[in-house]
């Protein structure tokens, strides 16, 4: 057994990161993203430094960088500066996924945006509108869903978790 500096078995970090990182992958993600977010997922702080995810992924800065890049983008991971340093650190939260799916839903309203607009053009009585129809009310239907569900989370993370 490797251990790493908190006392882990560095091993099983490594098995843990790639590992979840090959699901994140057949889930759609992009591998390098995959495998940063897997790294900072299983930190003990959720931050590392590029150099940090550079060394114990062994990959390049410039890959560290766009996976990160990558990650700020979809709001999985938040950067921030190291007390006292002009380092970045990159930091997942405990509460990433809430915040994935909550960005989701203004993407989602976007949609139906375009959507309405497209139904309105086309017509709703054309094959195409009301195809576009039923696509926006299914679109409306998971938003009042996905809002439902996030309320019960909430409830849930802090029953189950406490204040956070």
């Amino acid at each position: 057994m490797t251990e790493t500096a908190g006392g882990r078995d560095a091993e099983a970090v490594s098995k843990f990161v790639e590992s979840f990182a090959a699901q994140l992958v057949e889930a759609g993600m992009q591998r390098m993203p995959a495998r940063v977010f897997a790294a900072l997922l299983s930190s003990d702080e959720g931050a590392l430094t590029s150099a940090e995810l550079g060394e114990l992924l062994r990959i390049s800065p410039a890959a560290v960088s766009g996976a990160v890049r990558y990650l700020t983008m979809t709001h999985m991971v938040a950067r921030e500066r190291e007390p006292g340093s002009r380092r970045e650190r990159y930091r997942v939260h405990g509460d990433q996924w809430y915040e994935a799916l909550t960005n989701r839903e203004a993407v989602i309203k976007r949609w139906e945006v375009a959507l309405r607009e497209g139904v309105a053009g086309l017509g709703p009585d054309t094959p195409a509108g009301r195809r576009m129809a039923e696509t926006l009310a299914f679109f409306e239907f998971v938003e009042g869903e996905i809002a439902a569900m996030m309320e019960r989370w909430r409830v849930h993370r802090e029953k189950t978790f406490g204040q956070t």
